[in-house]
Order: structure tokens, then sequence, then C-alpha cells
């Protein structure tokens, strides 16, 4: 999981004076333009780099790659690679990274409510 310390997640309210501010952590930790994205698409099921790739628009491997790196060093995605020709690296959610299914729903649900359902 990412090591950052306490002093790199104090909110700026004063009100909250020395108490860690969980939205901070959590938007370090899942936030970025392509996070949500990977994670969304990794809900219950295991894909491959090249599967994940075509899935998710408008991402370049590279950037797949580094986020992937990152959110396997946070403890997010697990990183299943196989001794094979050609090469194939199985991309699957950590437990952790599974606990966020509730958000997605309710997020799915803000959207449906304010975004979809309201015109």
């Amino acid at each position: 999981m990412n090591n950052n310390t306490q002093e790199e997640h104090v909110c700026n309210d004063k009100t909250q004076n020395e108490h860690i501010c969980k939205i901070s952590i959590f938007t370090n930790i899942i936030g970025g333009k392509w996070k949500l994205a990977i994670l969304w698409n990794l809900r219950n099921r295991t894909l491959r780099f090249g599967q994940l790739a075509s899935v998710i628009d408008g991402i370049s491997r590279k950037v797949l790659s580094d986020q992937l790196q990152q959110m396997d060093k946070d403890g997010l995605v697990i990183r299943k690679s196989f001794n094979e020709t050609p090469p194939r690296v199985d991309y699957s959610l950590t437990k952790i990274a599974k606990n966020l299914d509730p958000l997605f729903v309710k997020l799915e649900e803000w959207v449906d409510i304010n975004y979809i359902n309201n015109n």
C-alpha cells in the first residue's frame, strides 16, 4: 500500500485541525483521470493488459501501464504474469478494491438520478 505520511493528508479546513482528511487520502490513491475507469472495468472480472487497453477509450498503453503499476503498488490490483510466449499478464482487483463496489453502485444511482433520468 501507499506509505504516504499523515501530514500529506491533513485537511486545509481549520475545523479539521490535525485530523486526517479521508477524502484527500481517497483522491490521492484513487484520483486521476484513469484509475476509476480501470477499477470499473476490472469489476467482477480478470482482464489481460490488451483487453483492458481496448475497453478503456482514449488511454494510451504507456499511461495504462503506469497506472496499473501504481495501483499494484497501492494494493488495488493483482498483476499475474504467465511464463508464456507471447507473454501474458492478467489483472484483477484486490479485496481492498472490491470493497469499492458499493461506492460504484451509489455513483451509478447518482448519475441515473441527476443526469440520465433528469432529462
